[in-house]
């Protein structure tokens, strides 16, 4: 199954703090406005996304239809197909994304560990 490029998603305290952080991990900001708490930050083919005050926990994240420097994928599965699949296998969606609609959609499900994973699709 493939679910599109991966990243972490961080509940961060303190953007800037987290920023500098990661900067001299080497990370460097590749989108995002600081402005509005959030940025996506690449180092080499890791991406981490930096969320201040938007979720409770760090997400696991997938893009389906995009590589790790978000452009758009010629061919991929789109997250509705995702669905039903993860479905078939018995897993519980928690927030669904509408299969009568096409283009951007995600979905959430959450593994046996709390750890909630997102699908988002921009595409």
């Amino acid at each position: 199954m493939k679910l599109g490029t991966f990243s972490v998603s961080l509940n961060v305290k303190d953007i800037n703090e987290s920023k500098s952080f990661y900067e001299k991990l080497g990370f460097k900001e590749m989108g995002g406005d600081i402005s509005q708490n959030w940025l996506i930050m690449k180092n080499d083919s890791c991406v981490i996304g930096l969320f201040q005050g938007m979720f409770e926990k760090n997400i696991l994240t997938f893009n389906p239809g995009w590589d790790e420097n978000a452009e758009k994928l010629d061919s991929f599965t789109d997250v509705r197909e995702l669905q039903k699949k993860l479905k078939a296998e018995g897993i519980d969606i928690h927030s669904e994304a509408d299969e009568a609609k096409a283009g951007p959609a995600s979905i959430i499900i959450i593994d046996p560990d709390g750890n909630p994973i997102l699908l988002d699709q921009h595409v």
